[in-house]
Formats: structure tokens, C-alpha cells, sequence
């Protein structure tokens, strides 16, 4: 799990990088994100670059109360159908993501290969307009929890993000939340 923005690692580990409340509306889109809409793979080069993440995470059962205050650094690159980030936090190159686009289901695969080649299983992506939605379910038994992070593009240099859980993937409960404001390239 890791999340992308200042969550690959943190939200897609719990970092592009959390959940806003499922019944958002998304806004209308910016301009960048229109034309990351209609580009596929392109589209996951808005998140490449510096960004400063300041945010806040709750108690709840599956996360710890806390500030997170760091610099995150998405160094990307396009080749093919692919695109590849290295991301690092606060200067430490932390997980290589490898993202594919899958047109017909309109779907984003990441493959994240973690520093130490822990085996690691493939996340989701679906991009909306603004709203860029990291889903993942856990399952222990026959319980199922569902966790997102959802990054909102209010701009092509900030993002709103949240990271929630449910148990019947309808009501939300809030881990963390918080902003990013892209720094430089």
C-alpha cells in the first residue's frame, strides 16, 4: 500500500501519495487535468517533481494520531507505454513505481518495487477528472476492509488529500489528511 503524492510510499504505504469523503463531488477539473484526461499514461507525469506535504493523521484502528511534514520527490520518466517514478522522501529514494494505463477499463496499474525487493503486489489508480482515487481492500478471514487515498488536483501545483477506511465501502472514517504544494521539478 503506498501512496502517490505525499503518499506512494506513506499512502500508497498506507503516499500519489488519502480518501476524501466517498460522496465528494469532484470539482471541474483545471486545465492540467483535462488535458491528463484524454492522455493516458501522460496523465501520471502531473505528479512528477518536489512537493511539500503537510498533514495530519487520526486515531483510528488502523491508524496512528500524528503530524507528517516532509518533502516529497517524484522523479519520473516516460518510455513507451510506461511510466516509471522514483519516489523519495526527504532526500531517501524510498520505492521505483511502474505505472501501466489500461484504456478499456479506464484503469491505472502501479507495480511498486520497494529498495529491498520485498515482493509487493500491484496497486490501482483511477483518475477522474482532478480526483486521482488509490483503491485496496484487506481481507483476514471473511472480513474485508477498504482503504483509499484520493489526491484532489485543485490546481496543477497543489493537492487535497485524504486517506480513509471502511468496513462496508460505503461509510468513510478519516486516517489523515492534509495538502501538498508542488516545490519545483
Amino acid at each position: 500500500m503506498y501512496r502517490f503524492a505525499s503518499s506512494v510510499v506513506i499512502g500508497m504505504t498506507a503516499v500519489f501519495a488519502l480518501g476524501l469523503a466517498a460522496a465528494q463531488t469532484p470539482q471541474p477539473p483545471p486545465k492540467v487535468a483535462l488535458q491528463q484526461a484524454t492522455g493516458g499514461i501522460d496523465a501520471i507525469m502531473a505528479y512528477a517533481g518536489t512537493w511539500m506535504v503537510q498533514g495530519e493523521r487520526f486515531a483510528t484502528a488502523y491508524s496512528d494520531a500524528g503530524k507528517e511534514d516532509s518533502t516529497l520527490r517524484n522523479d519520473c520518466w516516460k518510455s513507451g507505454a510506461y511510466v516509471a517514478c522514483n519516489q523519495y522522501v526527504n532526500g531517501t529514494s524510498k520505492v521505483l513505481l511502474v505505472f501501466t494505463y489500461h484504456d478499456k477499463e479506464q484503469m491505472y496499474t502501479s507495480y511498486p518495487i520497494p529498495l529491498n525487493g520485498e515482493v509487493v503486489s500491484p496497486g490501482r489508480l483511477q483518475i477522474i477528472g482532478n480526483v486521482w482515487t488509490f483503491p485496496w481492500a484487506v481481507t483476514h478471514g471473511e472480513t474485508t476492509v477498504y482503504f483509499h487515498v484520493v489526491n484532489v488536483f485543485t490546481s496543477a501545483d497543489h493537492i487535497d488529500y485524504a486517506q480513509e477506511f471502511s468496513v462496508d465501502n460505503v461509510h468513510w472514517t478519516t486516517m489523515a489528511k492534509g495538502s501538498e504544494t508542488r516545490t519545483g521539478q
